[in-house]
């Protein structure tokens, strides 16, 4: 996992929802709230993309490198279930 870009795409998140209720504060547009908020949304996305591509790549599959047929029907329960919260 690139834990830098990783840290470096938070740290954006972070500043934008700082930057988000200093909006909601000062009554800015709601708009332009929305706005800021899709962006933030983006950075998250981009963020849980990075980390699931280190998994598919790494856990799952050494996972699926070993003989034990538990631990594979467990991995693939897992991204079934993370698969399924993602495109509700």
């Amino acid at each position: 996992m690139q834990t830098k870009n990783i840290n470096r795409l938070i740290k954006t998140a972070q500043g934008q929802l700082d930057g988000i209720l200093k909006m909601i504060e000062q009554k800015r547009e709601c708009v332009e709230i929305s706005a800021q908020l899709l962006a933030t949304q983006s950075i998250l996305k981009k963020v849980n993309i990075e980390i699931l591509k280190s998994h598919l790549n790494h856990c799952l599959k050494e996972s699926f490198e070993s003989s034990n047929e538990k631990e594979k029907q467990e991995k693939i329960d897992e991204m079934t279930k993370l698969l399924d919260k993602i495109l509700k």
